[in-house]
């Protein structure tokens, strides 16, 4: 990896998609117990239903691994010494939002009245750096998709 790496930098070696052990070097041991945490709700909350996919953004955005059925469900961010959700809310899951808006944390809904609609929804980033954070975005997702198994 490069030396002079600065925080939120993406993984942008294209040749092969990053590996767990590349993940958790890049991400930090604390993002990473998030990240195999998240990884591990999503597979128990949801047997078979996600096949997750590393995606290539570029040399700006780097690797992401998605997961997806037929809809888009979430992608995992990994960045140097962080790690984000995005997480597109369409119209439904909007009004899912709204209906439970002082559930969410001050920080999810300031995310969320800043950013921007576009047609297919709003994109939200989640910067994931607690347990906290790691829970909402599983609430989050799972108003988007109900858990097949309760977790």
């Amino acid at each position: 990896m490069n030396q002079s790496s600065q925080i939120g930098d993406r993984i942008t070696e294209k040749s092969a998609p990053p590996d767990e052990r590349t993940v958790r070097d890049w991400i930090g041991t604390e993002a990473f117990e998030h990240w195999a945490a998240l990884q591990s709700w999503i597979e128990a909350s949801y047997p078979g239903v996600f096949a997750p996919d590393w995606l290539y953004g570029g040399k700006k955005r780097g690797w992401s691994l998605r997961y997806k059925k037929t809809k888009a469900f979430c992608t995992l961010l990994p960045a140097y010494r962080q790690f984000s959700v995005l997480v597109v809310l369409g119209r439904a899951e909007r009004e899912k939002f709204e209906e439970r808006r002082y559930f969410w944390s001050p920080q999810l809904v300031k995310l969320y009245d800043e950013a921007r609609a576009y047609p297919d929804g709003k994109w939200l980033t989640v910067a994931i750096s607690s347990e906290d954070d790691r829970r909402e975005v599983m609430d989050l997702v799972s108003m988007k998709r109900p858990p097949l198994l309760c977790s």
